[in-house]
């Protein structure tokens, strides 16, 4: 896999939402079938895929609730999975070098565009105003005992947080 980050901020972000979605899906995805191998990524901007047809949207608000919670949502299209396929989201805001990943959502890769959202309850209220997000497409394809991310989409956005 190779991705060429804008700056070392997203790649530090990058990094970071990775290794919390790897982390989750690997301690709660269910047994997948037959291996599969793995997608691609290559990229130069801030929206990747392993294949033209699979793409990951981010709406450009970001809702946080009175509690607190954050929701963040968007559209997504993918094909050819095999495994378990979760859209994993990460949100940050001004200079912070803290992302806060915002839950996951279990993925249907049939070629159709389908709306998803991600809920979390994080240890940071955000202010409203300008904030960034990733969100990942991730399979779970198995490899021996293990389990390992194959990448179908990325995207890195600019949103707003506001007030539900």
């Amino acid at each position: 896999m190779s991705v060429a980050p804008a700056s070392f901020g997203s790649a530090r972000r990058v990094l970071g939402t990775l290794g919390a979605v790897a982390a989750a899906l690997l301690i709660a995805a269910p047994a997948a079938p037959a291996a599969t191998t793995a997608a691609t990524i290559t990229t130069a901007t801030t929206t990747v895929a392993a294949d033209a047809a699979e793409t990951v949207t981010v709406d450009r608000t970001v809702r946080q609730n009175a509690d607190g919670t954050v929701t963040i949502s968007g559209a997504y299209r993918c094909t050819g999975a095999t495994g378990a396929v979760f859209i994993s989201s990460a949100i940050s805001q001004g200079d912070s070098e803290n992302t806060h990943s915002i839950g996951g959502t279990q993925a249907v890769c049939d070629g159709a565009t389908h709306r998803w959202a991600n809920s979390g309850n994080p240890l940071h209220t955000f202010a409203k105003g300008p904030a960034h997000v990733q969100a990942i497409i991730t399979e779970l394809v198995p490899q021996g005992i293990l389990l390992v991310p194959a990448f179908h989409a990325l995207r890195d956005q600019d949103v707003t947080v506001a007030r539900a």
